[in-house]
């Protein structure tokens, strides 16, 4: 063994080993795996040059790393690597050595899967520190010593290979998968920026290996050489001489330019390769003792490989530490074996090396054929394509997936890895290090031995050297010829040779001083390629120097950059300048300069340099003290923008979404379009559709401020994306679309049939439909009349299962339970579609999406069906065929459904093919209510079919505390209907229905109702909140005439002709008010409609008159009707339905009229009975004839009541009928006496003025009549209801205030009926009409329209019009609290002058003889009368009350005879007569009316005094004679 197995630690390959710490600003450290190779090749920061890899190849990064990097390096998200800035330079230039195989050895190395340089790559660099001495002899220490061991290559790489290599290289390192990014905050941006750019370092690393020697420098020439033989060769010895020999012709012979060897006296060493499996091991240590004993100890090898049998099985896991080198290289190690027998790989390329114009001839197609160049192109002949990568990329993943498959090292063991290292260390130490020693001290006497010379010898020497230099010529021309070329023996050269070995063995103090020597020289002589060589590599030796002595002179390389570039026109060396510059600048942290450099080297003659130059200085942007954000954005959109027209589509497409984080939503939406549009293209360049498509949406649902034809660009585009996503997968789910914008929330839903038009006098019930507004207090107002229906259909309470009929679902809707749809009735769902561009969207083939579960609500099984499977045996879906949305426009759209069976819906969205309209078609003034007709526009054939989601957020819940506390939101569930057996479905008409009326005035309309179901339908019934509007007649009513074919003037009531000797007297008839509704206990807004047989069948209709009556008040009134029916077969889901009808009215005023009632004096009528009263009753025509009105005829007055009548009229006037003109006012006054008791029927009086009767008893007289009295009761009755609680306290004495209060009731409606002669189009027409008055109390004023009534008493009439629109406001100002107003603790005067009726009856003149006798007695009798119908005590005062003078002069004095005090009691209703004498002196007129009158009910303690104010004065006339 010789003792070379060195030490034989097992330690894991270098390479693997180790980890490293990995740091940015502010985030915790994240561990990341060491290497590049395998799955961890893409995790490293960039900015090392490829983990210590150096000049060679691939390098690798050893078994040493940082265990943490420092804020500066590691807070930049750009190239910046484990390795410190100091490593990388350092392994950016490494001794280089070259490797010659004979074809044994090549086969050894090959059975690992391996050539044998790229056997030693991993572990060439050192594990220990070496030590050298200097020329001053001083110990110099060498730390991290890297070498690079390559085969001999003999033609140089051609420039367009190197750039389809590093095309390569940069496209296949892409950020790693679920790499954790740098989070960035910088004001108010979080970045989420790549912690890495393994892409950048790929390049770079490649570039610096592929850098081709050149004259003006020798890092990159070959210092040493190892032949290699294999010791089961015959006769290795002359393998050896053959290999040497060849060496010797390649260096020396001018045959071969290439490669560039540092020294004529390369060191040579000898390594024989012996297989330990296969070879004898004696034999290989007899040729090795051979070639010591030839060679020396210092300058040969044995190297044993191959210990492990590769076949035997994988039992032991060796590491495979080549893999991360190879992968990479793939295509610099494909096999090229065969053009030569030594002829081996080299893993050296290089990009740019670029004289004027190479690289446009690269672009138009520069025809590349290499036949010893490992860098072969895919297709020799063919030409590079700079835009389309993308083949040679899957060409270069393909194998590396082939590459990977096959292990490196299978025959290797980990002690053969040992010897490896061991061979290297040895190598280096006893052969590589001493001989650059000795070349250090060789080159350093030679100059110091130069220094000896005069001055002028060592120019003439350099003369002499130069041979053809001439110095006359001026700066420029030696500028144009990039300065002189120096012959290899220059002793300016010699100087330079040794700066670059010292550089290369780290001793770079020494480097310095020779760099600086020599740079001075060069630029003396005018010879700039090598004055920027120098220049470049003084200011990193600088840089480097232990303990900085000096700073980094940056303009050294401001210099050498600007000279490469501008006089050189050498791009190449220019960008390796910039590179290393760059790096350290930014480990200085002067990030602004290095952005500066690194943009200053963009140009236009390589698209990829520029874009990752530029990606770079976006990250130094970035990672400035004060982040540049916006900076950083624009130089990533330059970068994209250089990496697409590169071909790098995938890395444009990341520069893009980078940049599109800061442009995002801050307003700038130009740019955001730009962007992505642009991420748009890329990704579908790349096939990545899914984000092809977001990025085109993102263009298209933005509030664009594009101009219309670049929108309709954009849409086309999107268009034609969306297109080819959806070929990819036609049978997949219909994807989303963006356009056009739909008002989820703003759908409405419309349960039923369209409603018909009006048919000539026809008019259909106005129900509800889409077209009408959503009005809430409308909603609740049909609401609750439903619920009245109901509740007085379920005897008075609602069921808990109730839910009120909803035809049209909106936002506004109560929407938390599943509304119900009937089968085979159409369900209409409007959507509102909103076009946010400034192009027309065509829509066509537009219809809904559902999901449909069948149930049979009647049976107990379901079957549940395929959600979206349009089965039109179950729903019938209707499209429209064209949908044209106009730019910036909002659109309804109504689709329909059409439900065939039982179940459960869901509306899920809508569905359509989205195009544009070809051409500029005129799309203006298109009513956006009709339907398309198909093929009225043209589509440019550019159309996707997809879909939209209609998602409604149900309303936000805010009643307990939790749901106030967080933010819920309820269902909304107006889109799943559930769909219910078959129901009856009614339509109703109205025919003759008046839109304006008169106050008052009564009409004859008909009303005609039709089944148009398939099922009967039963307990039609009509509800509304004023009943006194309408009525279809009392039960007993005849219905004549039957059509309403009848003549115009046919009267609305029943008439008969009057005997002439009957008028004035009231004619007598009587009515149940059963019969008309009322007082049925029932509520008497609910109207049964008197259906024949009371049941509606399948398809019959049936006319029924109906009586309107115009409202009291004038102005427009909306009168909703409420039409209740149910089925004749009780379902489970639905109990009964509605329709609805709102009537508009509009009534002008026609009379108005005011009555009181007072008592009459008269004590007894023509029957002896003494219970009677007067009615008066004022008629004012306030008609403003407005209406066309000429007169008023009042032709009857009717009353009605179960206690009193009227008996005839005691007017004046002998006119037959009362006519009143405009303005005119009439007075009229009527006996009324009380009727014989009946409680249950009415009695109607009517007093006829003219020739006809109108029986008041009969509809419609007596329908209106008590449906105003029933609604009179209501509000008493609600009135009187608020203070029950206070009367409960104090009964007794309360009972006795009702009974004095009841005889002051009056229970009289009195009715005016009367004609309007009305002219209309020169035709004259006779209107009808009836007012109501209801007298309840005895000498109080009642009006026909009470509302009005206190500002009309005050103001009169006149006054009162005027004020009348004032009304509402004055109203305002009434304040009441109604809750405290105590009960009626005593009795009005009013009242209690109506318990006991007092008349007095006497003489109206008397004559007496005051000479014969001066008393007058007269005899007066009093009549006491008990209004009650309780036993009263009555007390009787005859004293005088009055004594003031002014009484006795109107008056006059006189005094009552006899008692005076009486104490009477009368029972009910009876009437007493008291006998009196009054007492006179003298003539004169007196008033006898002084008796003082005191009542109280029998059973009560207080006593009450009769008011006698209100009646008339008793006057009587004294004469003498």
């Amino acid at each position: 063994m010789s003792g070379r197995g060195g030490r034989r630690e097992r330690a894991l390959p270098e390479g693997l080993g180790g980890g490293a710490t990995w740091r940015r600003r502010g985030a915790p450290a994240a561990e990341r795996p060491a290497g590049r190779g395998g799955a961890t090749a893409t995790t490293r920061t960039a900015g090392g040059g490829g983990g210590g890899r150096g000049r060679g190849g691939a390098g690798h990064r050893g078994g040493r790393w940082r265990g943490s990097v420092s804020p500066s390096s590691s807070a930049a998200a750009m190239a910046q690597c484990v390795q410190s800035v100091q490593e990388f330079l350092q392994d950016s230039f490494v001794p280089l050595v070259a490797a010659l195989c004979s074809e044994e050895a090549e086969r050894l190395a090959r059975r690992n899967n391996l050539g044998f340089a790229e056997l030693l790559k991993p572990f060439c660099r050192l594990t220990s520190e070496v030590h050298m001495r200097d020329p001053n002899n001083q110990l110099h220490i060498i730390k991290n010593l890297k070498i690079a061991v390559n085969n001999i290559i003999t033609h140089p790489p051609q420039p367009s290979a190197i750039r389809k290599l590093l095309n390569e290289v940069v496209s296949v390192s892409q950020p790693a998968e679920g790499l954790v990014a740098n989070v960035i905050t910088a004001g108010d941006y979080d970045l989420n920026i790549s912690a890495t750019t393994p892409w950048f370092e790929s390049y770079r690393e490649c570039f610096l290996q592929s850098m081709p020697a050149s004259d003006h420098e020798f890092l990159n020439h070959y210092v040493a050489c190892m032949l290699v033989v294999s010791s089961s060769e015959p006769e290795p010895v002359e393998q050896f001489l053959k290999l040497s020999q060849e060496q010797h012709r390649i260096q020396h012979s001018s045959e071969y330019m290439y490669p560039k060897w540092f020294i004529p006296n390369t060191l040579k060493y000898y390594v024989l390769l012996h297989d330990v499996s296969t070879g004898e091991e004696q034999r290989a240590d007899t040729i090795y003792e051979e070639m010591k004993q030839r060679y020396g100890t210092q300058g040969c090898y044995l190297l044993k490989i191959n210990s492990r049998v590769s076949n035997r099985g994988t039992d032991e896991q060796i590491p495979d530490p080549w893999s991360q080198y190879l992968q990479k290289n793939t295509i610099q190690n494909q096999d090229c074996y065969e053009d030569c027998s030594y002829a081996v790989i080299s893993n050296k390329s290089s990009d740019h090396l670029i004289s004027d114009g190479l690289d446009n001839e690269i672009k138009d197609g520069l025809s590349n054929n290499f036949k010893t160049h490992p860098l072969q192109l895919d297709h020799p002949s063919g030409s590079l394509d700079s835009t389309d990568y993308l083949k040679a990329t899957t060409s270069l993943q393909e194998s590396k997936k082939l590459n990977s498959g096959m292990p490196h090292g299978a025959c290797l063991t980990l002690t053969d890895h040992d010897r490896i290292r061991q061979f290297i260390q040895e190598f280096t130490f006893r052969g590589l290090l001493p001989h650059i020693e000795k070349t250090i001290r060789q080159l350093n006497d030679q100059l110091i031995s130069r220094k000896g010379l005069s001055r002028s010898l060592f120019s003439a020497t350099k003369k002499w050297f130069s041979g053809s230099k001439v110095p006359e010529k001026s700066i420029n021309e030696l500028k144009n010829t990039s300065g002189l070329l120096y012959p290899p023996e220059a002793p300016e050269l010699q100087i330079r040779k040794m700066a670059d070995l010292c550089f290369l063995v780290q001793h770079y103090e020494l480097a310095y001083s020779c760099y600086h020597t020599a740079k001075k020289d060069f630029l003396n002589d005018q010879a700039m390629l090598y004055a920027a060589g120098a220049l470049e590599m003084a200011a990193v030796s600088a840089f480097l120097q232990p303990g900085a002595p000096r700073p980094y002179p940056a303009h050294y390389m401001e210099t050498a950059i600007q000279t490469y570039r501008d006089i050189c026109k050498n791009m190449v060396l220019a960008e390796r300048c910039v590179l290393l510059s760059a790096e350290i600048l930014k480990s200085q942290s002067k990030y602004s300069e290095a952005a500066a450099l690194l943009i200053r080297l963009t140009s236009e003659d390589s698209d990829l340099r520029s874009a990752l130059l530029l990606e770079q200085a976006a990250h130094c942007f970035i990672n400035m003290k004060s982040p540049m954000v916006r900076k950083f954005a624009f130089h990533m959109i330059l970068a994209g923008h250089r990496f697409s027209k590169a071909g790098q589509k995938k890395h444009a497409l990341r520069c893009y979404c980078q940049a599109m984080q800061v442009y995002k939503g801050k307003g700038w939406s130009l740019a955001e379009d730009h962007i992505n549009f642009t991420i748009g293209r890329q990704s579908f360049t790349l096939r990545q559709l899914d984000n092809a498509v977001s990025a085109f949406r993102h263009i298209l649902i933005n509030d664009s401020k594009q101009p219309p034809a670049q929108q309709g660009a954009f849409l086309r585009e999107y268009l034609y994306v969306y297109k080819n996503v959806t070929q990819l997968s036609p049978d997949g789910p219909l994807p989303q679309l963006p356009l056009p914008y739909i008002n989820s929330s703003a759908t409405r839903i419309f349960f039923g049939h369209d409603r018909r038009p009006a048919e000539g006098e026809k008019q259909a019930a106005t129900h509800v439909s889409l077209d009408q507004e959503y009005d809430s207090e409308s909603s609740q107002q049909w609401k609750e009349l439903e619920e009245q229906v109901v509740s007085v259909i379920n005897k008075g309470v609602i069921p808990a299962n109730f839910q009120p009929t909803q035809f049209c679902l909106n936002r506004y809707s109560d929407n938390s339970r599943f509304p119900l749809a009937v089968v085979e009735e159409p369900i209409t769902v409007e959507v509102s579609f909103r076009n946010p561009l400034k192009v027309p969207l065509l829509l066509t083939d537009l219809s809904l999406l559902w999901k449909f579960q069948h149930k049979d609500f009647s049976a107990k099984h379901d079957e549940a069906k395929e959600p979206g499977k349009c089965d039109d045996d179950m729903i019938g879906t209707e499209a429209i065929a064209e949908f044209l949305i106009n730019s910036e426009e909002t659109k309804v759209a109504r689709l329909k459904l059409f439900p065939h069976q039982t179940g459960e819906l869901h509306i899920l969205g809508v569905v359509y093919n989205l195009g544009t309209v070809q051409g500029t078609v005129t799309l203006d003034g298109i009513d956006p209510s009709v339907g398309l007709q198909e093929g009225k526009f043209v589509s440019n054939g550019l159309s996707v079919r997809g879909r939209q989601d209609l998602e409604i957020q149900g309303p936000r819940l805010n009643n307990t505390k939790e749901e106030k506390t967080s933010i819920k939101y309820g269902p909304d569930r107006r889109l799943d209907p559930i769909i219910t057996e078959e129901m009856p479905l009614l339509e109703v008409f109205f025919i003759n229905f008046p839109t304006g009326l008169l106050c008052g005035e009564i009409r004859k309309a008909y009303v005609e109702f039709v089944n148009v179901s398939k099922c009967p339908l039963t307990a039609l019934k009509v509800v509304s909140k004023h009943p006194e509007f309408f009525t279809f007649g009392a039960n007993t009513a005849v219905l004549t005439p039957l059509s309403p074919s009848a003549s115009e003037n046919c009267s609305a009531y029943k008439t008969v002709v009057t005997d002439p000797t009957s008028v004035r007297t009231a004619l007598l008839s009587s009515a149940s008010s059963v019969d008309f509704g009322v007082g049925t206990g029932s509520q008497p807004e609910v109207i049964q409609v008197p259906l024949p047989d009371s049941v509606l069948l399948p398809g019959a209709s049936v006319q029924l008159p109906m009586w309107l009556r115009g409202p009291d008040e004038e102005g427009v009134h909306e009168i909703n009707f409420l039409f209740y029916y149910e089925s004749v077969k009780r379902h489970s889901k639905m109990c009964h339905r509605v329709l609805r009808h709102t009537a508009v009215i509009c009534t002008s005023r026609s009379l108005h009229i005011r009555a009181t009632v007072c008592r009459s004096n008269a004590l007894e009528d023509d029957e002896g009975r003494g219970d009677n009263m007067l009615v008066f009753v004022d008629v004012e025509n306030i008609n403003t004839s407005e209406a066309g009105v000429k007169e008023f005829h009042i032709v009857q007055v009717s009353s009605n009541s179960k206690h009193w009548k009227l008996q005839k009229s005691v007017n004046i006037s002998e006119d037959k009928d009362t006519k009143l003109a405009s303005r005119e006012k009439a007075k009229l006054c009527f006996k009324a006496v009380r009727c014989k008791n009946s409680e249950e029927n009415y009695t109607f009086a009517d007093i006829v003025f003219g020739n006809e009767q109108i029986i008041s008893s009969a509809s419609p007289c007596a329908d209106f009549l008590f449906q105003s009295s029933s609604s009179e009761l209501k509000k008493t009755h609600v009135q009187s209801h608020t203070h029950g609680s206070q009367r409960a306290v104090k009964q007794s004495f309360d009972e006795a205030v009702r009974l004095i209060q009841r005889c002051s009731e009056v229970d009289l409606n009195v009715v005016v009926l009367w004609k309007a002669y009305v002219v209309e189009d020169n035709k004259q027409l006779i209107l009808e009409g009836q007012h109501h008055i209801a007298l309840n109390t005895v000498g109080k004023e009642a009006f026909s329209f009470p509302q009005k009534q206190g500002f009309k008493k005050i103001l009169g009439s006149s006054d009162w019009e005027d004020l009348e629109q004032e009304l509402p406001e004055m109203a305002l100002l009434k304040f009441f609290r109604p809750e405290s107003t105590p009960g009626p603790a005593r009795p009005t005067p009013e009242q209690l002058s109506n318990l006991i009726k007092t008349s007095l009856h006497y003489p109206e003149s008397f004559s007496h003889s005051f000479h014969q006798k001066s008393l007058c007695l007269v005899p007066v009798t009093l009549l006491l009368s008990n209004c009650s119908q309780a036993v009263v005590d009555v007390m009787i005062d005859l004293r005088h009350k009055t004594t003031s003078p002014e009484a006795l002069e109107i008056h006059g004095s006189f005094t009552w005879l006899g008692q005076t005090q009486y104490k009477l009691q009368l029972k009910s209703q009876e009437v007493y007569s008291l006998q009196l004498k009054a007492c006179f002196v003298h003539t004169g007129v007196y008033n006898l009316g002084t008796p003082r009158v005191f009542a109280k009910l029998a059973d009560q303690v207080t006593l009450f005094e009769t008011s006698q104010q209100n009646s008339m004065p008793a006057l009587i006339i004294i004469n003498n004679i």
